[in-house]
Parts: C-alpha cells; structure tokens; sequence
C-alpha cells in the first residue's frame, strides 16, 4: 500500500508547541508567596483583636457576673443578669420598647425622604449639585451641636417651632415636653440629620441605572409609576439594604442625640438601650450592664438580619 507523501510529510512534521528535546520540558512549580507578605496584615490584626475581639469576650465574662467594677471580689450569676434584664427591670423595658419605635419610624421615614430627595436630584445640573450640598450639610455637624440645635427649635417658651406657628396664627407644643410625641420629635431630628448622607447612596444606585431602560419603558407606553415599580425600585434594591441596615444602627446608636436633647439621664419616654446601658454603668453595675450590653448587639444583629431578609436580598444558600 502506497502512501501519499503530502500524508507523510505531514506525520512526520514536528508539532511546534513541542520543544525539539522533551528532557527540557519542566513543569512550572507554583508561585510561592513570600512569607513576609504575612506580616503586613499583623498590625490590623492586632488592633481588630485588642479593641474588638477581646472586649467582646471580656463583656461575655463579665456579663454572668454581678461585678461592680471596682471590687475585686464578684460572684458569678449565670444568666440572672439576663433574666432579670427582660422580667424584673421595667426600665430595661421601656428604653427596648422605645428603641425599636425608634429605629421603625426612623428606619421608614428616612429611607423614603432620602430616595424622594435622590429622585428629585439625579441629574447632575448646577441646581441639583447645589441642592445635594444643602441637604448633606448637616451630616458634617456633630451630634451635639444638632441636638443643641433642635432643643432651640422645640422649646416652648421661645423656640423657632412655636414662634413661626404663633405668627400664622397657630398655638404651638410641648414637643419635646410631651412624653406621648417626645420620641416622634426627636425621630424628626434624627432623620433631617441623616438623611442627605443616605440621598447620595441611592444617588449613586439611580444614576447607575441605564437610561435605555426607561426609553424603551416610555415607547412602550408605561407611565411613571410603573418605571418606578419595575425599573427604578429592583435597581436600587442593594442601595436600600445599605440605606437600612446603615440607617437601623444609627438608631440604635443614637446616644449623643438624645442626651444632648434630653439630658442625662433622659426622662423614661426619651430613654433607648444606649442611654439605659450608661446609666446601668454609671450605677456601678457592671456585670449588668454587659449583659444590656449583649443583648444590644445581639438585637442590632437580629433586626438587621430581618431587614435583609424582608427585603430578599440575601441569597437563599446563606
């Protein structure tokens, strides 16, 4: 049998990906990393550790304790400390209850005022630049000099409140004197505090959007409301989770606001869990405090998780 010699030549031509001697070929070991690269993230590390984990574990020892903080001889309690946190301290109680009446009014208007305002100041004009400077103002301002601020603006007697309503003609409020509006006013503060910072997020999440999304929506004949519903909304879905979980622990950490406006200690209408862990420290009851304490972050952690979840943003494998 005869074969061609252009089959030939082909079968003996060298593959040119194949080196000419096959003892030369060596296999690429893996790149190894210096060791020393090791050391860079150590100073992190140490810090994370010194001022986070280790408190967080000492909080828990301290918390079965009945620890005074200045004696050196304590007896461990278990979980009395915890017990008595939801069944025996009625003002353990009210400063939860209205913690989180607190974070829901909060949570809710800022996180609709800050989208109105980023819906109203998308477009990158000289107006609306002007504008979004205004409204993230306030959120340079310290906590304190709002508070200040605002307990001028409530006071009865010659605040800015009751003398722009006593010129219309409208007799003005307690506010802030009210024990049943008390929270409703300060939640007023805390959301015109927070809310251009929370406008620039949702800013960055609408002007992400493609805009041939919304022409093909108009040339298909949807108004406004269904944009919004079907476009706008799903888009700016990961902007909300920041916006609430962000807003949620603000709330909760709404310490300096409140004593700034309420004073220390707040009456019982004014008091959340930050302030009722102070005064449970300044008491001199430190295994009880850390407690408060636990049962704080574990609520911060519970609410966020929630949120995440109502809002369905957290894959179903987490």
């Amino acid at each position: 049998m005869s074969i061609h010699p252009g089959t030939a030549a082909r079968r003996k031509a060298p593959d040119s990906h194949t080196p000419d001697n096959p003892a030369k070929v060596r296999r690429r070991s893996p790149t190894r990393v210096n060791p020393a690269l090791y050391l860079f993230p150590l100073p992190a590390v140490a810090v994370v550790a010194f001022f986070l984990v280790m408190p967080t574990l000492q909080a828990f020892q301290y918390a079965i304790t009945d620890w005074n903080g200045f004696s050196a001889a304590f007896n461990y309690v278990g979980v009395d400390n915890f017990v008595r946190a939801f069944t025996k301290d009625s003002l353990f109680t009210n400063a939860l209850t209205n913690n989180l009446k607190f974070v829901l009014l909060v949570v809710i208007a800022q996180t609709a005022f800050s989208l109105v305002l980023a819906l109203l100041l998308t477009k990158n004009s000289r107006g609306s630049i002007l504008l979004r400077a205004l409204f993230f103002f306030p959120t340079i301002l310290s906590s304190v000099s709002v508070a200040f601020i605002w307990k001028f603006i409530y006071d009865p007697n010659f605040g800015l409140a009751n003398s722009v309503l006593r010129t219309v003609g409208v007799d003005g409020g307690a506010y802030l004197g009210n024990d049943a509006q008390a929270l409703y006013w300060v939640a007023v503060t805390q959301v015109w505090f927070h809310s251009g910072q929370m406008m620039v997020v949702y800013i960055a999440g609408l002007q992400a959007i493609p805009k041939e999304l919304y022409e093909a929506a108009e040339m298909d004949g949807a108004n406004k409301w269904q944009q919004f519903k079907s476009i706008t909304w799903p888009f700016v879905a990961p902007a909300t989770s920041i916006v609430v979980a962000y807003t949620t622990v603000q709330s909760f950490k709404a310490f300096d606001l409140i004593l700034g406006i309420a004073g220390n200690p707040p009456k019982a209408a004014l008091d959340i869990l930050s302030t009722r862990i102070y005064s449970t420290f300044a008491n001199s009851e430190f295994g009880y405090a850390a407690a408060q304490s636990i049962i704080f972050m574990a609520m911060i952690a519970l609410v966020t998780w929630l949120q995440r979840r109502l809002l369905r943003l957290t894959p179903k494998g987490d």
